[in-house]
Protein backbone atom coordinates (compact mmCIF):
# COMPACT_ATOMS: atom_id res chain seq x y z
CA UNK A 1 0.00 0.00 0.00
CA UNK A 2 1.28 3.45 -0.82
CA UNK A 3 0.65 6.56 1.26
CA UNK A 4 1.90 10.08 0.81
CA UNK A 5 3.86 11.52 3.75
CA UNK A 6 5.07 15.11 3.86
CA UNK A 7 8.39 16.29 5.31
CA UNK A 8 9.78 19.74 5.75
CA UNK A 9 12.83 20.39 3.56
CA UNK A 10 15.37 20.18 6.40
CA UNK A 11 14.04 16.85 7.67
CA UNK A 12 13.95 15.40 4.16
CA UNK A 13 17.55 16.49 3.52
CA UNK A 14 18.65 14.81 6.77
CA UNK A 15 16.79 11.62 5.88
CA UNK A 16 18.39 11.54 2.42
CA UNK A 17 21.84 11.99 4.00
CA UNK A 18 21.16 9.29 6.60
CA UNK A 19 20.09 6.97 3.80
CA UNK A 20 23.30 7.67 1.91
CA UNK A 21 25.42 7.15 5.03
CA UNK A 22 23.73 3.83 5.81
CA UNK A 23 23.34 2.80 2.16
CA UNK A 24 19.59 2.50 2.77
CA UNK A 25 16.57 3.70 0.85
CA UNK A 26 14.03 6.09 2.27
CA UNK A 27 11.61 3.13 2.34
CA UNK A 28 14.04 1.11 4.47
CA UNK A 29 14.43 4.03 6.88
CA UNK A 30 10.65 4.41 7.08
CA UNK A 31 10.15 0.67 7.67
CA UNK A 32 12.66 0.77 10.53
CA UNK A 33 11.12 3.90 12.05
CA UNK A 34 7.57 2.56 11.93
CA UNK A 35 8.64 -0.84 13.35
CA UNK A 36 10.34 0.99 16.25
CA UNK A 37 7.23 3.09 16.84
CA UNK A 38 4.97 0.03 16.92
CA UNK A 39 7.38 -1.78 19.27
CA UNK A 40 7.49 1.26 21.57
CA UNK A 41 3.70 1.09 21.92
CA UNK A 42 3.57 -2.69 22.32
CA UNK A 43 2.00 -3.39 18.94
CA UNK A 44 3.26 -6.62 17.34
CA UNK A 45 4.90 -5.95 13.98
CA UNK A 46 4.36 -9.44 12.53
CA UNK A 47 2.92 -12.86 13.39
CA UNK A 48 6.18 -14.06 14.99
CA UNK A 49 6.25 -11.01 17.28
CA UNK A 50 2.56 -11.45 18.14
CA UNK A 51 3.14 -15.10 19.10
CA UNK A 52 6.12 -14.17 21.30
CA UNK A 53 4.07 -11.49 23.09
CA UNK A 54 1.20 -13.93 23.55
CA UNK A 55 3.51 -16.61 24.98
CA UNK A 56 5.09 -14.12 27.41
CA UNK A 57 1.67 -12.88 28.54
CA UNK A 58 0.54 -16.47 29.14
CA UNK A 59 3.65 -17.28 31.22
CA UNK A 60 3.52 -14.18 33.47
CA UNK A 61 0.46 -15.04 35.55
CA UNK A 62 1.68 -18.61 36.18
CA UNK A 63 5.11 -17.47 37.38
CA UNK A 64 3.54 -14.75 39.56
CA UNK A 65 1.28 -17.37 41.19
CA UNK A 66 4.26 -19.68 41.68
CA UNK A 67 6.26 -16.96 43.49
CA UNK A 68 3.30 -16.14 45.69
CA UNK A 69 3.07 -19.71 47.00
CA UNK A 70 6.60 -19.72 48.46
Amino acid sequence: MRKLIGFDEDTFDKLKQLGRDRMATLQELADEAFADLLKKHGVPIDLKDALKKSARATKRPASAEHRGKH
